[in-house]
């Protein structure tokens, strides 16, 4: 006998006999497991678990900071700019004064890499090198960072998003193809809207909650059916995507910093910026593996001196509070913080009074978990223009980020037949800033 909830669909009825069975077989499972349920079970436990988990904060600085205003100044140099250079809190290394909070804090929450050669001054092409490590190949399509990070150190059974990026500047959005690749849809990030909102997950309000849970499961169960002989990386991961868009729905207060008190908001400052960094700690300390927060626009072909003192000023004290915050709460210790563009800026100076796109000697920071914090790595010429030691490129820095975060970054996935490793064979860490 079946009963049939559409014609065509029959779904077999469980006889006493299987029902027994099938419970036999959870009752099994779930002593064999009953471990894990007892620590799950307890609160405290559960949120320290979810606190020890790994996570990473991208600020990216869309457009191409300069490394000369921000993490490697050059003063006295012919075009080294107006800005000095002030001690910082570890001996030897001075960053731009432009960035004094960051100087007092480095010793407790910072490494520089100072010494990239990416050799792609191209928005779009730089952008793609640094959002993925390595360049496509013709029959592959590698993920980016946070495609691979929501693989690694999400949680199959999340509520909460793997991946989210904010970016509201129209400049540059479309710079660098960020997605899952050869991942699939699964690991695809969520784009905030223009409000900061999560996009299209709100219930219509003529759809009552019952109405909502019986059109999930009815889709469920034409999706297996549907899929059966049909498995395939694309449908499952289509699939698997999907089914999660429930459990999101119940996480856009993550998003409404109207939730925050108003000191914490105070602290870090009434920009766009300020509160999507806010929205940023919101979602990492809910479990959210992966945030990337983009700050435009950085591409300073003209009146440079200005751009970063009004940039780079907003970032130092963003930064500075947003890590604070983490640390406060327990999450620094767990959570990598990045700051990086596509490339720098030119040590020398145009008929604009700007700084062209450079990716020849350029900077990034690295903040938080995994990191020798104060450590300084690689050096630039005295005019800034070539490295002088510490040679490295997006692939030593990925590889750096991913060890940092306990992912081997000799890890292969499979692709066919073929695997594929997380970084290009021969590529290793800056073992000099990690702890």
């Amino acid at each position: 006998m079946s009963n049939h909830l559409l014609s065509g669909l029959p779904v077999p009825l469980l006889s006493r006999r299987s029902m027994l069975g099938a419970g036999a077989l959870g009752a099994a499972a779930m002593a064999a497991d009953m471990s894990q349920v007892g620590v799950l079970a307890q609160p405290v436990l559960a949120e320290e678990m979810k606190k020890n988990q790994k996570r990473v904060i991208l600020l990216w600085l869309a457009g191409g900071a300069s490394q000369l205003e921000t993490f490697d100044p050059k003063p006295g140099a012919a075009n080294g700019g107006p800005y000095r250079a002030i001690p910082t809190s570890v001996p030897g290394v001075h960053i731009s004064e432009l960035m004094p909070q960051m100087a007092k804090r480095l010793n407790k929450t910072t490494a520089i890499l100072r010494s990239l050669n990416t050799r792609n001054g191209d928005h779009g092409g730089g952008a793609d090198l640094m959002m993925r490590g390595r360049k496509d190949e013709a029959n592959v399509k590698y993920p980016d960072l946070g495609a691979v990070l929501a693989r690694e150190l999400g949680q199959a059974d999340s509520q909460v998003p793997d991946y989210v990026s904010m970016y509201s500047s129209t400049e540059g959005r479309n710079f660098g193809r960020i997605g899952p690749g050869f991942l699939g849809a699964r690991y695809a990030p969520i784009t905030l809207a223009e409000n900061m909102s999560l996009p299209n997950v709100k219930r219509l309000e003529a759809i009552n909650d019952l109405d909502h849970k019986e059109r999930a499961d009815l889709r469920e169960l034409l999706s297996k059916r549907w899929l059966r002989g049909r498995e395939n990386n694309t449908t499952n991961s289509h699939g698997t995507a999907y089914s999660r868009v429930r459990g999101l729905m119940s996480s856009d207060k993550l998003f409404d910093i109207s939730q925050e008190p108003t000191p914490i908001r105070d602290k870090y400052g009434p920009t766009q910026f300020a509160e999507q960094c806010i929205i940023a700690r919101r979602l990492v300390e809910a479990g959210v593996p992966f945030v990337s927060v983009a700050r435009a626009w950085w591409d300073s072909h003209g009146q440079n001196f200005e751009t970063h003192l009004e940039l780079v000023s907003e970032l130092d004290h963003v930064m500075s509070t947003l890590l604070d915050d983490l640390d406060s709460r327990g999450l620094l210790e767990h959570t990598l913080v990045i700051t990086m563009g596509e490339f720098g800026r030119t040590p020398s100076i145009n008929s604009s009074l700007g700084r062209d796109h450079f990716a020849s000697a350029w900077s990034v920071s690295l903040s938080g978990c995994g990191v020798k914090r104060g450590a300084c790595y690689g050096k630039t010429s005295d005019d800034g223009n070539t490295v002088k030691d510490g040679e490295i490129g997006a692939g030593q820095v990925f590889a750096t980020i991913y060890e940092a975060l306990g992912i081997s970054h000799e890890k292969n996935y499979q692709l066919g037949s073929r695997p594929i490793p997380l970084v290009n064979p021969g590529i290793h860490p800056v073992r000099e800033v990690l702890a």
